[in-house]
């Protein structure tokens, strides 16, 4: 989405119990702020490649001096309310995505860098940077395994650990090995999913062969 969208959402989601949580596309300066300017409570951090990004990203989301985002907040505009930057520091989670080598290699360090919220699984970015399967990552329960690390290293800093699963057989692996919060599946998925089924049912009831 854009940053119109952005604030249309943030408009929407203002005066709702709900968190509106951002996954932005990068490591962003301009991105983390325009998503907490939006009225975001909380921003999740792809494709970082090490230490160094989770740094910028976790500066990006605080106001000086603990932090160097600018002052630009929308909820006002709209009628709605803003925290002064103290309490906004203090109010906004950094979600880091773990899904490189590179964010592995450094995981102790990421994990225990004040600001850094929680850590978020990348399965799929995470299977591919290190040459295997999904499938094979989620059920490798050899000592020291990238998926436990990444628990045992979010449960020793006192921070949530969360993932993303992709499907329902991953959801089961995932929370098996400790992660509790999950992104299920995207909205695009779902809508494939439904029409399939529904594409499936008008074939049963037709008797007409799927195209190949």
């Amino acid at each position: 989405m854009d940053r119109a969208a952005l604030h249309a959402l943030g408009r929407a989601l203002g005066d709702q119990e709900a968190n509106f949580v951002v996954r932005v596309p990068g490591v962003d300066v301009g991105w983390i702020g325009a998503a907490l300017d939006s009225g975001a409570s909380a921003v999740i951090v792809p494709s970082l490649a090490g230490m160094v990004d989770a740094e910028i990203a976790v500066r990006a989301a605080r106001y000086p001096p603990v932090g160097e985002r600018s002052w630009g907040p929308f909820p006002a505009m709209w009628g709605g309310t803003f925290p002064d930057p103290e309490r906004a520091n203090q109010s906004v989670q950094c979600v880091i995505m773990v899904e490189t080598v590179g964010a592995l290699a450094e995981l102790p360090a990421i994990a225990t860098l004040p600001g850094v919220d929680a850590l978020f699984i990348g399965p799929f970015d995470l299977a591919l940077g290190l040459g295997r399967t999904v499938t094979d990552l989620l059920d490798d329960g050899s000592p020291g395994n990238p998926i436990d690390a990444i628990v045992v290293a979010a449960r020793e800093a006192g921070i949530m650990v969360g993932a993303f699963a992709g499907n329902a057989d991953n959801v089961k692996r995932l929370r098996e090995r400790g992660v509790h919060c999950l992104a299920i599946t995207t909205d695009l998925a779902i809508v494939e999913d439904g029409s399939r089924a529904a594409l499936e049912a008008d074939r049963s009831v037709l008797g007409t062969t799927p195209r190949p």
